[in-house]
Formats: C-alpha cells, sequence, structure tokens
C-alpha cells in the first residue's frame, strides 16, 4: 500500500466504478424476481462501498505525490474527446428515445445510459493508456 499511485491505477478505476453503478441499476430495474436477487444486490453494494472507499484514499494519496505533468494533460485530452463522444451517444439516445417512445421502456433507456457509461469508461482507459505509451 505504500507504493505510488498511477494515474493509470486511477483511470482503470474508474472502469470497476462504472461496472458497479450499472450493476446496481440492473438491481434496481429489472423486471423479474429471483431468491439470489439480494445476494447479488447486497455484494454489490458492499463491495462498491468498499471499492470507492478504497478508491477515495488512493486519489488522496495521489494528490500529496508528485503529479506526472504529461500524464495530466493526456488525461485531459482524453476526457475531452470522451466528452464529446458521449454527447453524441446520448443526443442519438434521447432523440431515439423521442422517436421510439411507444417502443421503447424507460427501463431500455437506463440501460443504453448505463452502457454509455461504461463504455466511456473503458474508452478512457484505452485512449489514455495509448497516449501515455505514445508519450504526447
Amino acid at each position: 500500500m505504500n507504493k505510488k499511485v498511477s494515474l493509470r491505477e486511477l483511470v482503470g478505476a474508474r472502469i470497476v466504478a462504472a461496472i458497479c453503478i450499472a450493476v446496481y441499476y440492473w438491481c434496481w430495474a429489472r423486471n423479474g424476481w429471483e431468491g439470489y436477487f439480494t445476494s447479488i444486490q447486497n455484494f454489490t453494494a458492499i463491495f462498491a462501498f468498499c471499492f470507492f472507499w478504497f478508491l477515495a484514499v488512493r486519489e488522496r494519496k495521489y494528490k500529496k505525490e508528485v503529479v506526472d505533468e504529461m500524464a495530466a494533460a493526456n488525461l485531459q485530452r482524453c476526457d475531452s474527446i470522451c466528452y464529446k463522444i458521449s454527447m453524441v451517444l446520448i443526443i442519438c439516445i434521447g432523440f431515439l428515445s423521442a422517436i421510439l417512445r411507444f417502443a421503447v421502456s424507460s427501463e431500455v433507456i437506463g440501460y443504453l445510459l448505463m452502457g454509455v457509461l461504461v463504455l466511456m469508461s473503458v474508452i478512457r482507459a484505452i485512449l489514455f493508456c495509448y497516449m501515455d505509451a505514445k508519450g504526447g
């Protein structure tokens, strides 16, 4: 736990955070009910709480360390690119929902939005790793 915190670690952790949020959405939005769903929901809640606590500790430690300015600049570029991609996807989901308002339920729209959340965290991590490895 004394090892230096890297920006890659924090970016990669966002994928796990997005998956936790998407799974917890599934716990709330599903139509059916099975006995083991309660176990999945409880496990997800406990794991997410522990993971977010661990992430907060790591981020606090990262802020106390010397910042790699090139990595920080790459992360800002990745965030800018991902913002533009997410805006296009959310606009497409919005217009698709309006056009198919009687055929698409709000549950499906929520799943699409959770998919965008997970997809953007994965794309952000891949882009950041590529840019960081490339060095520019």
